[in-house]
């Protein structure tokens, strides 16, 4: 194989099966012979383009009236999220959460594609949502995460404070639709077999090892797990 082995992996900061995927797909990498020949293209996908934040949001309110269900049964989806999450080795702490628009935090994430540094930045992005309860709606949160990976501060700013790579997030939200990703975590491996949803590390590593040994590349994606219970759309985590 002369080409490396690409996994797309679309996906939102908002998600909290988002951050549960990607500690599984790198626990299957980690048992992946190959590893070495593996490269990870992160892709951005907006579960709530249209979501303006408040002050007076509260996570567990926001679910119940998304789903029109009452406190106590949101209140058990974020409990059973967040054993999910330990399972993973993740430590979630929705009551610290503050609701977020994610549109400027993918497009500082494609600035850190292009300086290689897109998996070091989802990795501090999904901790400060899920785990540590910061403000993602915070210019200067964003600026503080970008630098703290690497980013150069006149870059990151210049980012914020434009319009920089919103055709970008558009694109690949695009070309989600286009091969029928219908929530997130969504992940493509060299455009030939796709896994939607978080699920078990067997699954991706016996992907990987079948794409691998397989050796050929092929433009239509073929999904091979799929799940309603394990990703995120923009209705919401089920």
């Amino acid at each position: 194989m002369k080409n490396k082995l690409k996994i797309q992996i679309w996906s939102d900061i908002m998600c909290p099966f988002c951050y549960i995927g990607k500690r599984r797909i790198e626990e299957a990498l980690s048992q992946f012979e190959h590893k070495e020949a593996v490269a990870i293209e992160w892709k951005s996908f907006e579960l709530d383009a249209s979501f303006i934040p408040s002050a007076d949001d509260n996570l567990i309110e926001h679910l119940a009236e998304k789903y029109r269900k009452d406190i106590d049964w949101a209140q058990t989806m974020v409990d059973n999220m967040t054993q999910n999450a330990k399972e993973a080795g993740l430590d979630f702490h929705f009551e610290k959460a503050v609701l977020a628009n994610s549109h400027n935090a993918h497009r500082l994430l494609h600035l850190a594609k292009k300086n290689d540094l897109a998996n070091e930045l989802e990795e501090l992005f999904f901790k400060a949502y899920l785990t540590d309860g910061k403000d993602l709606n915070s210019l200067n949160t964003l600026s503080e995460l970008g630098i703290a990976v690497g980013l150069q501060a006149d870059a990151v700013a210049q980012v914020l404070h434009s319009n920089n790579y919103s055709e970008d997030v558009k694109q690949d939200i695009q070309e989600a639709n286009a091969i029928g990703a219908q929530g997130v975590p969504f992940f493509v491996f060299d455009n030939k077999y796709a896994i939607s949803g978080a699920q078990p590390t067997t699954a991706f590593l016996q992907t990987l090892e079948k794409v691998w040994q397989e050796g050929q590349f092929d433009s239509k994606v073929t999904l091979l797990n799929t799940s309603t219970d394990t990703s995120c759309d923009i209705n919401g985590c089920d």
